[in-house]
Parts: structure tokens; sequence; C-alpha cells
């Protein structure tokens, strides 16, 4: 007999690449020690665009001037330097990856200029090929634009030093997913659209407040202010985009997110409440409600549906750090803290552990903050009663927004060194003993909140606070 078979084999494979090249180039000039300027021009390419579209070019320049060179400071006695100082810059981005879309691999943005396809089939044979990801050949370098003017400063025979220094940095044509209607056979498509900047002021001052032969005690303090806005959007979102519990608005910071107003907690019922408008039709159905008019509801769908308000930027009026260390007769020791003050964070980890224990949160704790839940007892209270049945007791609001203000003591140290002349004898240069705490301590709004993990929320399943550690040592130099 004779059986005929189909050998079915079936292979898989892949091949992509990505390159990136570059020509620069550099001009510096000094004269006197007095002036300087520098200038750099390069010209960089990307397989991830079209050919015609492939190479950006990217131009710096810098200057600065050391005035106390000048004949006329001369009689300035308390200024020991100063120094004049401006610079412009530009950097060019090629990354176009989303991690925020799943639903595509890595390798569809080596070719973004491409459109590419999915072959699909069954046994082996390949029936057809669908559209897995839109190409743009126009799209291009996204662009950062980088200037900053400043001082440098030494006053007073060394006792204090420092630098004040404005910046601003403009990115324009923004690598950007253009949503698109899936009618489209694609939901997105890559495009230079949007741009952004984030400027502020930076301060920097350090003071040597004691100098002699047997102590040194000196301090160090630093600021940035940082503002930022969203300069444009794409023209067809007509200068705002709402993305979830996200906002972005033209004129404004990106730092704000959208949600529902808390009303607090009926001291009737224990229900959370929350801020809804009514509308025409709740106009039309009853004359005693106005429509856009604020009402409570125990309802956080209705709210979210009629009443969702952007809030005030996040970002903190300033953030920096400070530290002290003195020295006196081989002793040495040093303290740091960092600091943030003026901004708000959506407490997310928070939030999860105020809920009302329904079967969804099964093995899930609660914050200690649950104890003064609503009872009959104890009406006039922030945290909505315990019900398993309640839907909306911790639902998204503004109620999980919290202060981002935060001290953070980051170091200690302690130290001694041993004279020389107790060990020049037996040939080493020094011996220093020491001991040194990092991450010691954290002071924020709520326990458990670490405000230094992100400008917009803090979640522990994402982000782990830096672990504390103690450690100690010998150092010897021969």
């Amino acid at each position: 007999s004779i059986s005929n078979t189909i050998d079915q084999r079936m292979s898989y494979g892949g091949s992509y690449d990505y390159a990136t090249a570059g020509y620069f180039g550099r001009i510096n000039y000094d004269y006197d020690g007095r002036y300087f300027a520098s200038f750099s021009y390069r010209r960089d390419g990307s397989s991830r665009f079209h050919p015609d579209h492939r190479w950006g070019n990217f131009y710096s320049a810098s200057a600065a001037w050391v005035i106390t060179k000048e004949a006329f400071m001369k009689d300035l006695k308390w200024i020991d330097f100063l120094k004049l100082k401006a610079s412009y810059g530009e950097q060019g981005n090629d990354n176009l990856y989303n991690e925020t879309n799943s639903a595509l691999s890595a390798d569809y943005y080596y070719y973004a200029y491409l459109d590419q396809y999915k072959m699909t089939g069954s046994n082996g044979q390949f029936s057809d090929a669908t559209l897995a990801y839109n190409g743009n050949k126009d799209i291009t370098w996204e662009k950062s634009k980088s200037f900053n003017v400043g001082v440098d400063f030494n006053l007073w025979n060394d006792k204090l030093e420092g630098t004040v220094e404005y910046f601003s940095r403009k990115t324009t044509d923004m690598l950007y997913y253009k949503p698109v209607a899936a009618s489209n056979g694609y939901t997105q498509i890559p495009m230079n659209i949007g741009a952004m900047t984030n400027s502020g002021l930076e301060i920097d001052l350090h003071s040597k407040i004691i100098k002699t032969s047997d102590l040194t005690w000196s301090v160090n303090v630093n600021g940035t202010f940082l503002k930022n806005k969203i300069n444009q959007l794409s023209p067809d979102l007509n200068g705002q985009l709402i993305d979830g519990s996200r906002i972005y608005t033209e004129g404004e910071s990106m730092y704000r997110l959208y949600l529902v107003k808390y009303a607090g907690v009926d001291p009737e019922t224990g229900l959370a409440q929350y801020w809804a408008k009514y509308t025409a039709a709740d106009e039309k159905a009853d004359a005693s409600h106005v429509a856009g008019q604020e009402y409570k509801t125990a309802d956080w769908s209705v709210a979210s549906t009629t009443n969702k308000c952007a809030t005030k930027d996040l970002l903190p009026t300033v953030y920096g750090g400070f530290g002290t260390s003195i020295n006196f007769h081989g002793f040495d020791a040093s303290i740091s803290f960092s600091y943030q003050l003026g901004g708000t964070i959506w407490d997310y980890n928070y939030q999860s552990l105020m809920h009302s224990g329904s079967s969804s949160y099964i093995g899930s704790n609660w914050h200690k903050d649950i104890l003064n839940a609503w009872t009959e007892t104890n009406r006039y209270t922030d945290v909505p009663r315990l019900n398993t049945q309640d839907k909306y007791t911790n639902s998204t609001s503004d109620r999980w927004l919290v202060s981002s203000d935060y001290l953070s003591l980051n170091n200690i140290t302690v130290g001694y060194t041993l004279p020389r002349k107790l060990i020049a004898p037996i040939g080493l240069e020094k011996v220093r003993i020491y001991f040194a705490a990092d991450n010691v301590a954290l002071l924020t709004a709520r326990d458990g909140l670490d405000p230094r993990s992100s400008y917009v929320s803090s979640q522990a399943s994402s982000q782990y606070s830096p672990i504390r550690t103690l450690s100690g040592g010998l150092t010897v130099q021969f």
C-alpha cells in the first residue's frame, strides 16, 4: 500500500536592525582667563526615520565672562570671584517606544516610518497579512532646546560661594502616538506633535562659617524652583487632552489630575459623598434642579460622568537639600538632608488601604485610619462606614491628594583621623575610623508615604523606598 503524507514543518524567525550615526565638532576659545566661548555642531542620523527625514542638525554655544579679572573690580575687595555665564544647546531624541502599549512588541518601533504587517494563518500556511503598525514617513527627530544663564561667585574671603542660575528646556516636535479611530484598521499613528517647556531657578550656596588651623565648620544649601508648561498639543485636540485621570491643557502644567471632587461623609448614612452636577435632562425633569448646579451624591459614577475637574499643578514650589560638616582636631562629622515644599501627590497606597472590605479586597490590609470610620456614635468623620456592599467607599477622587512636602535625613557620618605623629613612625600616611548611616529618616504628611518616587502618585507596588544602611570602617593609606 502507498500512503501519502505531508511533512508539515513550521519555522519562526525575525530580523531587525537599529543604528545611529553622528558627526560632530567643537571650537573652544579662551582669552586671558577672562573671556571664554565654545561652539559645537553635530549631525545625527537614525534608522528609525525615513531617509528623507533621517538626519538632524543640533547646535550648542556657550560663553563666560570672569568679571573680577576686569580693572574696575579691583577696589571691590569683598568680591573674590565673579563670573557671568550663558549657554544654549540642542539635543535630539529618536525613542518611539511606547511602554504603555502592550499590544505591540518593541520590534515594530525599529521601522517606525513603515507600514508593518503580521502574517497569520494555520497549518503552517500564510493566509493573510494583517496591518500591525501604521508607519509615518514624515516623522523625524524630537528636539530639546536648553538655555541657561547664571552667575558664579565667591565673597568675603571664601566665606560664601555659590551659583544662581536660570534654566529653560523646551522640547518641540515631540514624538507622540496620535490615537485614531479603529475603523481605519489601526488605532494610532506616530507623529511629531506638541511642545513643552520646563523652566526655573537653581540656587546653590556654600559657606565656610569658621576656618582656622584647628576648626573648620561649613554649611551648604541648594534649591530648585521648577515650572512646567504645555506649549502646544495636536491641533485636532483643540488645546486639551483628557486621558483617564490625567488632563493636558495648552498653557498649563502637565502635572495635573482630572478627578471627582470628594464631598465628605454623609453623617446620617455614613456613605462617601461626591460632588456631581445637574444636567439639562435633570433640569427638564425637575424644575428645582438647575443645570450646572453642584450637589452631593453617594453615586460616584454619576459624579464621574458630570463633574470631574482639573486639580491644581502638583509640582512642588521648591526642592533641594542642605547640610553641614565640621572638623576639629581630627574629629569630623557631617549631616545632609533633602527636602520638598509646596507640592501635592495622589497617595494611591493609602487609597487602596481604605477600602470597604468587599470581596475584591479579601486578604487586604487596612490603614489604621479605618478605626475612625463612621458609626452611629461617630457620625462626624471623614472616613466612610465599613460595609461590604458599598461600591464607592474608596473610589478615585481628590480625597486622596495630600501634601508632597517632605524632609529626608539622608546621611550622618562621624569619623576620627589619627594624628600623623602617631602613625608616621610605622610608615602610614593616614588612618581614619568612621561610622555612617544612610537613609536615616523621612518626615512626610502621612506615615508610609514616600513623595520622592513621583511627582504624581506614590505606589508601593512599583516603587521601594531607599533602604536604611548602617556601616563603619577603617581607612588606611600607606
